[in-house]
Formats: C-alpha cells, structure tokens, sequence
C-alpha cells in the first residue's frame, strides 16, 4: 500500500497510521461523500497458510460486530470490501491520543480523570453485553481519548459472540487471545470467556492508571499468565496512598480470580464510579495537546522550510477543492499551515492566502461555524496589523454570511 492508492474505487489513502503482524491501518478519504476515514487491511498474504481462514473469518466478524454496535464510544463503520487478496473495513477515523501513550506521559493521572475514563469504558462495554458480545482484549493500546476528552473502543477483532454456537471457536489452534497483561485468569486457563472478563480487563486498566504499571508485570507471557492465575491481588491504595478507600475496593473486586468475585455488570461498575468522576474535560484536552500527536497519526507533516512546500500544498488543496473534496483540501492546508505561520510568521502574504482558502473551503464544506471563526480571526488580525482593509471587510462580510448559514 501507498499514498494516493485508491481502494474500492472510492477511498484514497492519504497515510499510514499503523502495521500488525498481518494487516495495516491508513488513513484515507471517502471521495464520493468527502470525509477522512480510516482504513483497516488484513493482508492474506501475510497469514501463515493454516490460519488464513480464520484470520478472514475473525477480519469480516470485527466488522459485523462494531457496525452493530450503536455507542459514540464506539467508532462507525462504513464499509467491508476486498482489495485483491486483501480484506479491508472503512470505519470512522479517531483522532486522538491512545490511553497507552497518555499514561506513559503522565506515569499516575488524577484519581477523576482515572475513573472519568474508566465510566466510559464501562459504557461502551454495557451496550457491548447487552448485545451478547465479549471484546476479549481490552487494553490501554486500543482506547484513545479524543480532545475533547470522549474515550473510544477500538479492535472488536477478537470479540466473540457469547453462547453455544460461536463462542469463541474463531480461535486459531493453540493460540491465547487477549494481551497478557490485561487477560482474566478464566482466559489465561483457556475456559470459557464471558463478560467477566472484560470487567477484569478494565481493572487492570483502572490500575494501571492510577498506579503507572499494570496489576502484575514479569518478563515473559508465561509467567505473566501465571501471575494472573495465581499471585494475591495487589491493592492499588498501597502503590498511590490517595485513592479513596472505595475506589481501591472496586479495583480489587475487578481483579478477582473468579467471575463470580468481580462485579455483576458493567453497568454496576458504571455506577459505583459514578462518585469519584472529573467533570473537567480529560487532561488531554487540558494540556492544550494537538489532537494529532505523533503516537497515532504519524502523517507526513509537511513542514514548510521552501517556499516550494507551502506551495505545493496549496496547489494541492486547490486541485483537491476542484474535484469537490473539501474536507481533504481542508486537513492539506491545516497541516501545512501549523508550520508555517511559525517559520515565516502571520503577516506573511502566502501564509494569509492560505488562511482565507482555509475559510472559503471550510464555508463550502458546510463546516460554517469554523468558517466564521476563520473569518473573524483574519478581519481581527488584518484590522490590527493595518493591513488590506477592504479585504479585512469581505472577511467581515464571510463571517456574516456563516451567521445566517447558522442561523445565528
């Protein structure tokens, strides 16, 4: 796979967001209704032979299983298609920060920002049981929290439908699903998998939040296994002295060998964290971080040293505005933009040109209220700057005109 490769005669790749042992993750846009997405492969070709079957089987699964799950914490699936020899899933695109990376960054975060995360996982995973699906692998590696705070589910692959009929016979011959630091002794010992032990992930999770490190840690998959299975469950109050005494309680009885020890549901843990929420946006958004970083959306930033790169982007937003794709002309021009107003500075001419095609393609993607804060920010700055004040009056004009668009 490579930029610009057009998949299903619709999506275009735009960049790499990920690679797996047997598939790859890119982002892309949908030509036809003009809006990024996120393109998910499974590359037969990369399956050992006797597992190829299975591993096709569980790629059309994750598609079935997400598309029917109807949660904003949950990302939108779009499409299902071949590509050659490839399976590929078009779903949503996230942009954010994954949980693994904040936690490395912040080693302990606060006891409401934990929980406020922790509550909606427990919604997703509610909607999840109450539709007979176990996700299996729940880990800080497929939760991302947007900037706005909202927390995201992602890689339903390895869910399994509970009951007789298909529980969990997707599993290739010998293999454990599920990510050893975060698996339920039940899982670990190969029987039967049931929402218990996703509530057992999400105590692992909740921990290893608080605390800076998962539960239990060793230095091979076997022994960590092992650990799960037999070590005593640590309480988290003895690694952060400042956990509130009932909140070190539900993580103990999350990490409880048995399902039966752990909480009925998850609509129980929802509500028995309900006391110890942050209802300040989470500290990715507090932080001001960009909703890029480069963790998870290690796109090609164009950083405009040249005048030759700052044109050649423009160039390319204009020719992607010709054919109507708005909203990828759009991300074209904000990526270069954030680089360019630092290196050449605001009042340069090129960099204002791209400001106002910004607007002007923002206003014809319907996006109007980006728009009018587009416009109002340049007739501000040009008014201050005295600049070209007839051209900081159409901008006036603009912003009016997303006014009424809003009906505002």
């Amino acid at each position: 796979m490579q930029a610009r490769d057009r998949i299903g005669d619709r999506y275009e790749l735009t960049y790499p967001i990920g690679r797996g042992g047997m598939g790859q993750v890119w982002a892309g846009y949908d030509e036809r209704l003009d809006r990024p997405v996120a393109v998910k492969f499974l590359r037969q070709m990369e399956v050992p032979e006797g597992e190829r079957a299975t591993a096709v089987k569980r790629f059309r699964r994750e598609a079935r299983v997400t598309a029917r799950l109807d949660h904003p914490g949950v990302p939108v699936i779009h499409d299902l298609g071949e590509h050659g020899e490839d399976l590929y899933i078009v779903m949503q695109l996230i942009r954010g920060c994954v949980l693994a990376d904040h936690i490395a960054e912040q080693e302990q975060l606060a006891v409401g920002e934990a929980a406020s995360i922790a509550a909606q996982i427990s919604s997703v995973l509610a909607t999840a049981h109450a539709a007979s699906l176990v996700h299996r692998d729940l880990k800080p590696q497929n939760l991302i929290i947007t900037p706005s705070g909202a927390v995201k589910v992602l890689d339903f692959g390895v869910a399994a439908l509970l009951g007789p009929a298909e529980a969990s016979r997707l599993t290739a011959t010998g293999h454990t699903l599920g990510t050893p630091a975060y698996i339920a002794p039940e899982q670990a010992a190969g029987d039967a998998v049931g929402p218990g032990a996703d509530l057992y992930a999400l105590g692992c999770i909740l921990f290893e939040m608080l605390a800076g490190s998962p539960p239990y840690e060793a230095t091979n998959a076997p022994d960590l296994l092992r650990r799960h299975l037999r070590s005593p469950i640590p309480i988290v109050s003895e690694y952060r002295p400042d956990v509130p005494d009932d909140l070190a309680h539900l993580i103990y009885c999350l990490l409880g060998k048995k399902p039966t020890d752990r909480p009925t549901t998850a609509v129980e843990v929802g509500r028995l964290l309900a006391p110890f929420l942050d209802d300040r946006p989470a500290a990715v958004g507090r932080a001001g971080r960009t909703d890029t970083p480069v963790s998870m959306w290690p796109g090609p930033m164009l950083t405009p040293s040249s005048h030759h790169d700052l044109t050649a982007s423009h160039d390319r937003a204009r020719e992607l505005a010709e054919e109507e794709r708005f909203m990828q002309a759009v991300e074209v021009l904000e990526r270069i933009l954030m680089s360019a107003r630092d290196t050449r500075g605001a009042d340069d001419p090129q960099v204002l040109a791209v400001r106002i095609d910004l607007a002007d393609l923002r206003f014809l993607a319907g996006d109007y209220r980006m728009a009018r804060d587009d416009f109002e920010a340049l007739a501000s700055h040009l008014e201050k700057s005295g600049g070209d004040q007839s051209l900081a009056q159409q901008c006036r004009e603009q912003a009016q005109a997303c006014q009424r668009e809003l009906a505002e």
